[in-house]
């Protein structure tokens, strides 16, 4: 189903948001996201792939406080929607449905 392909990378921003929940703005999903999964992201990349998923109704944002340390500019916060979730969903479920169709022999390699 078209509607819910996510890229990998997308996905894994889709689903940092979530980890994060209501603290989810950029530089935040930036860092949980290179610990995590130890890769370094681009602040360019990161934003491409919020603002298209925000497109695709994917996610929300919201405008923080204004803040004197970022010279009065405020933070956007962004959630999951209804609509997010089921993308996630069918991703999860996609990739389940793949390993568990693999038959054991595939896995039964010897080590060179």
């Amino acid at each position: 189903m078209k509607k819910f392909q996510l890229g990998e990378f997308e996905e894994i921003v889709l689903l940092t948001v979530g980890v994060l929940y209501d603290e989810a703005y950029g530089v935040a999903i930036k860092n949980e996201i290179e610990n995590r999964l130890e890769r370094k992201v681009s602040v360019g990349a990161m934003q491409s792939a919020l603002r298209r998923m925000e497109k695709k109704g994917f996610l929300d944002s919201r405008l923080g406080e204004m803040n004197k340390k970022r010279g009065g500019k405020p933070k956007r916060y962004f959630t999951i929607t209804a609509f997010g979730k089921q993308a996630l969903e069918y991703s999860k479920d996609v990739r389940t449905d793949l390993w568990n169709s693999i038959p054991e022999i595939a896995f039964d390699l010897k080590l060179v």
